[in-house]
């Protein structure tokens, strides 16, 4: 039931890539009012993200029997990622995307939906029969109440040797507490092995002097943690990498931007896939050599995907031809 068929494109000799999160449909206003539906979510985002760059990646979140279901897992596939769960008759999650200035904001609706319809006992038992890996989560996945069943899987996952990423990614005008949101996030970064937040995420935790300047001294907070790979992004200005001792930060490209939607998901993404192909997760040395090549890699490949309407990150080929 579980579908945990490996792919013909997968790479059996690097570790797994597994995300839990929402995977949903951007319903994007239009000038004249109109909705117009394109495939969604954060970790969704990151699943296809990261598989576009030749990682094995399995989705576990159930994606919907219905017609946006469809579409989902279909797109999913074509970006030589999997789905790990059966299908859910519950209805896709959706959200109300307004874009302003090409800066998003949205409104969900999440209530009884496919995404948020799977066991905790169902999404452990793949973790213990599948090789570790990476499993990232984060994003809505952290909101109250989600946040307990979300709590238990990663702990599972971290006893069973799989390491965690978490992107927080928050969305607190979602939230009916905010306080208790936020809480709730830093529950589920405690568990954090690789962390990524933005700029915006860093200030809503009560950060301060949130600049690419200062950046080193707000990734030694979630070192001191127990973090071993930091990312923090900080928009136009950039991003900061640390792995272990070693950081490099840099400016974002220059492009011509025609939104930012999934810019975030496609750096961190590749990030993940820069360091399961090199086969990085019980070898931190290489990755921490690699920091500046894995963030220039990420920078691009962001701003290949604000180049373009839409969450459209980039495949493998065309970030080697960028670089």
């Amino acid at each position: 039931m579980f579908g945990l068929s490996v792919a013909k494109h997968t790479a059996p000799d690097h570790p797994p890539v597994w995300v839990l999160g929402e995977a949903l449909m951007d319903c994007i206003a239009q000038p004249d009012g109109s909705l117009v539906p394109h495939l969604g979510g954060s970790p969704y985002n990151l699943a296809c993200a990261t598989a576009l760059q030749s990682a094995s990646v399995g989705f576990i979140a159930p994606f919907s029997t219905d017609a946006f279901g469809q579409a989902l897992l279909d797109h999913l596939q074509a970006n030589h990622a999997r789905s790990l769960l059966a299908r859910s008759a519950l209805p896709t999650s959706l959200a109300v995307v307004q874009v302003h200035e090409g800066q998003p904001t949205y409104g969900f609706y999440r209530e009884n939906v496919a995404d948020r319809d799977y066991q905790v006992a169902d999404v452990v038992a793949m973790l213990e029969a599948s090789p570790p890996g990476v499993l990232h989560t984060g994003s809505l996945m952290a909101m109250p109440p989600e946040h307990h069943k979300v709590l238990q899987i990663i702990a599972a996952a971290k006893r069973l040797g799989w390491v965690i990423s978490i992107d927080v990614n928050l969305r607190p005008h979602v939230a009916s507490d905010v306080s208790a949101y936020l809480q709730a996030v830093r529950e589920v970064a405690a568990f954090a092995d690789w962390f990524k937040a933005s700029d915006e995420d860093l200030e809503l935790l009560g950060f301060a002097d949130v600049t690419l300047a200062n950046a080193s001294a707000l990734a030694a907070h979630w070192m001191a943690q127990g973090c071993t790979r930091v990312a923090l992004t900080f928009g136009a200005q950039g991003a900061y990498l640390q792995v272990d001792d070693a950081n490099a930060q840099g400016a974002a490209p220059v492009v011509d931007v025609k939104d930012t939607v999934g810019a975030g998901d496609t750096f961190w993404g590749t990030c993940l896939a820069d360091w399961v192909l090199h086969n990085t997760l019980n070898n931190a040395g290489v990755a921490a050599k690699r920091v500046p090549q894995t963030l220039q890699r990420a920078l691009v490949a962001a701003a290949i995907n604000c180049s373009r309407v839409g969450c459209q990150p980039p495949d493998v080929a065309t970030l080697d031809a960028a670089l």
